[in-house]
């Protein structure tokens, strides 16, 4: 089905119609509110996955198929986009980058349908990557149905800067704009549109993450993109569902597989819109915490890290057993709608 914008006299979509959905899901396996069950994933190969892999978790399982939304999160959080390079006078590197905005309509769970703005036809954007002095062209055309914007976190002119009355500003449905500035200062930045109302051109999805690694890069690891997000299928001002890259439990029914003893970095960001705060709490294992990855150094040394809108953390970690283990938002509510998903460590 296709979530529209309630009207005087249709059903609303709630948080409490989801959870009641989400519930079913996880617990009886009876038929859910949320989910359309004649959508569900065949259960992946491995024996060991196909078992209840929580206390209270059903065997039957959904997820969306990659092939409806054109992305696959499997696959988008290792994902990193390098841009085109090409090496200038003096040593520096130019990357060129192609972003286009247009809307289109996603999946985030199975039955549920979202109207989306999006870069590049996926939702988050691509993860826009590059070392730190590199010199960046981000060539940027709007084919979407509203005026939009690139905003980039970090240090640059205002010119570029993406924002409503200054510079370019706007880039109107139809035109194009190169955003073209030097990366820094090294961390794990966000690219958002900046057009009014900002919060509706965020919550539809017009985001990504930028890294900017150190000009001597960092410890080689296994390397995650995590992005908290979440959405408002019925656009009431009031998330219903809540995810790490876009679809709702996806990393519950295909867990991250991971190697027992290698190094794990996780690229944590929050872009959720209308909640104040999000966290990500790992089970059986804690993780050193690098806040925005400015710096080489961790600050502390956790299972679990609170962030506001727009905070990013890097996380390091190593899991010295095998198994499965559980990753998801300790706010219980935003877990329960979507925001769960599982490690699986192999030797």
């Amino acid at each position: 089905m296709t979530v529209k914008a309630k009207t005087a006299g249709q059903p609303s979509f709630t948080r409490r119609a989801a959870l009641a959905g989400a519930a079913s899901i996880l617990g009886s396996g009876a038929a859910a509110k949320l989910i359309d069950r004649a959508s569900a994933a065949p259960m992946p190969d491995d024996p060991s996955m196909s078992r209840s892999m929580h206390t209270g978790f059903a065997e039957g399982r959904t997820t969306v198929d990659p092939a409806v939304n054109g992305f696959d999160p499997s696959l988008l959080i290792r994902d990193f986009d390098w841009g085109k390079a090409r090496r200038l006078a003096g040593g520096r590197t130019l990357r060129r980058y192609e972003l286009v905005a247009y809307d289109k309509e996603i999946e985030i769970v199975p039955g549920v349908k979202f109207r989306a703005w999006t870069y590049n036809g996926r939702v988050p954007g691509p993860t826009i990557r590059c070392r730190e002095g590199d010199e960046l062209d981000v060539h940027f055309v709007n084919a979407g149905s509203h005026p939009h914007t690139i905003h980039f976190h970090g240090i640059h002119r205002d010119l570029v800067d993406g924002v409503p009355g200054i510079g370019r500003g706007e880039i109107g449905v139809g035109e194009e704009f190169t955003y073209s500035f030097t990366a820094e200062p090294f961390g794990l930045h966000l690219y958002h549109c900046h057009s009014a109302p900002l919060a509706e051109h965020i919550s539809k999805g017009l985001y990504g993450a930028f890294i900017v690694d150190p000009k001597d890069g960092r410890p080689p690891a296994d390397e995650l993109l995590m992005m908290q997000n979440a959405f408002d299928p019925n656009f009431n001002d009031d998330n219903e569902v809540y995810a790490v890259n876009t679809v709702a439990f996806h990393y519950l029914y295909r867990p991250v597989q991971v190697n027992r003893e290698e190094l794990v970095r996780i690229y944590l960001l929050n872009i959720v819109e209308l909640d104040p705060i999000n966290s990500f709490h790992i089970h059986g294992n804690f993780f050193h915490r690098f806040p925005t990855g400015t710096s080489l150094t961790p600050t502390e040394y956790t299972d679990t890290v609170i962030q506001g809108q727009g905070q990013r953390d890097i996380l390091e970690l190593r899991f010295p057993y095998t198994g499965q283990y559980m990753f998801h938002a300790h706010k219980t509510e935003f877990a329960s709608l979507g925001w769960m998903g599982m490690f699986h460590v192999v030797e």
